[in-house]
């Protein structure tokens, strides 16, 4: 497991240059962590995790595995951790600030920063999984793995969690939303993945 999504990883480690070409020279790490988790993820500075149960468990093809992958290290390419965490510190910093203020009690903090997340955090986070989902495409493509891969493993991942929370309330597009997002940016993206057919691989 380990050695094919480090093979996978490598072929799209090879094109993030295209938006960020500083990302080339990172100290990319890929590894496979044994849990039953559905999860991957990639940090800031290339430190990649695919869950052995994300592989296992959704039985993902090789373009399904790259389109996980695509999706993760386009995470890391945007920092889009490190945006939130300085949301995140910025809002409770305001919340606080204002609260003090209004001269409110624990119960009205807690109430305003519950409003100030789905003012502002969630709506923020679903344009980063948005974002993430658009960039992984070209990614993956450019690699020379198919894009429309995307849309078959994140159907294997709405059959195997099931009964997500609505779009307003979660961090996540709403699945169908998401769909839609990825097929319609699929042929911008196509044509790069036949090309990238006609090249070889890089060696590595």
């Amino acid at each position: 497991q380990t050695a094919r999504v480090r093979r996978i990883a490598h072929d799209i480690i090879g094109q993030v240059g295209v938006f960020r070409p500083d990302a080339a020279h990172w100290k990319w790490e890929v590894n496979v962590l044994k849990s039953d988790e559905l999860n991957a993820y990639c940090a800031a500075g290339g430190k990649i995790a695919v869950y052995s149960g994300l592989i296992e468990r959704l039985n993902l093809t090789d373009d399904e595995l790259a389109a996980v992958m695509g999706h993760e290290i386009a995470h890391a390419l945007r920092e889009h951790s490190r945006e939130a965490m300085s949301q995140v510190l910025a809002q409770q910093l305001g919340v606080a600030v204002l609260a003090a203020a209004l001269k409110l009690n624990n119960v009205g903090q807690d109430l305003m920063d519950k409003a100030a997340t789905l003012a502002i955090q969630l709506p923020n986070s679903r344009e980063k999984e948005l974002e993430a989902d658009r960039i992984g495409l070209e990614l993956t493509a450019r690699a020379g793995y198919d894009p429309r891969a995307a849309i078959s493993v994140w159907k294997k991942m709405m059959a195997h969690t099931g009964g997500q929370p609505p779009e307003f309330l979660s961090t996540h597009p709403n699945p169908a939303s998401r769909l839609q997002d990825i097929e319609a940016h699929l042929p911008r993206v196509l044509p790069l993945y036949e090309e990238a057919q006609h090249k070889p691989k890089r060696s590595g």
